[in-house]
């Protein structure tokens, strides 16, 4: 691992290691798998039929369940393993990048899980526009880009709009919870959550849903490197 470069985190290099480990484009035919596993998982893909218009949670799952969503779910380390510790919850995956998101759809696949969904969206078009309004029970954001340079400052996720966008979507008593590994990032974030109405903030005990660690995390924290968390919910 090279050292990291000057004025730049050690978060950021770490974050630009892992992402030159695996590039997107490579997984996405990074494991052989059969016609059968290949249409299950494009199943397991949610296309919206309209996209300009809210979709129904029946057009995502059969059944009525508890529905959380992963917002920027990466490789898919997380929602795989909180759809194995909870089978009774249904969940969403949001990713960008195609490679992740058929990785996710086919290890969805394998695991003959029929609760879990991915969708190929931007996240800020996916809570305004098409995830249905007071539907979400709890929402994860983990570690999402710091854009630490100010004049990226506007791309980061975690905004006015999103807070309110997000809000909408959870249900009377929902959770936002949030980690990231990158302090000023969370200084900023602070301060968005500090103004958003419609929220009460609530501690993170240890404990809680015994959380997954997610393939960053797990970088970060060997690296002695600390998480910083936020829990919010609607009221």
């Amino acid at each position: 691992m090279r050292f990291a470069l000057a004025g730049r985190s050690v978060h950021a290099t770490l974050r630009a290691d892992m992402s030159e480990e695996k590039n997107d484009d490579e997984l996405e035919g990074d494991e052989p798998a059969g016609d059968e596993l290949l249409e299950q998982a494009r199943r397991v893909e949610f296309v919206p039929a309209d996209f300009v218009a809210r979709a129904k949670l029946s057009e995502l799952f059969e059944r009525e369940a508890p529905f959380e969503v992963d917002i920027g779910s990466g490789e898919g380390t997380f929602i795989l393993t909180m759809a194995e510790r909870h089978p009774e919850r249904n969940f969403l995956g949001i990713e960008r990048l195609l490679g992740r998101v058929r990785k996710t759809c086919r290890a969805v696949a394998r695991r003959e899980f029929t609760h879990v969904r991915m969708l190929r969206l931007e996240i800020a078009y996916a809570l305004r526009y098409v995830l249905p309004q007071e539907s979400v029970s709890v929402a994860h954001v983990l570690f999402p880009d710091p854009w630490p340079k100010r004049y990226h400052h506007p791309r980061r996720l975690i905004q006015d709009g999103f807070m309110e966008a997000m809000h909408g979507i959870l249900v009377a008593g929902g959770e936002l919870r949030i980690k990231t590994d990158d302090e000023p990032y969370f200084l900023w974030m602070e301060k968005v959550l500090a103004k958003a109405k419609g929220y009460e903030r609530l501690e993170w005990p240890e404990d809680l849903d015994e959380y997954p660690t997610t393939d960053f995390e797990a970088r970060f924290v060997a690296q002695g490197l600390p998480i910083y968390r936020a829990r919010l919910r609607k009221v």
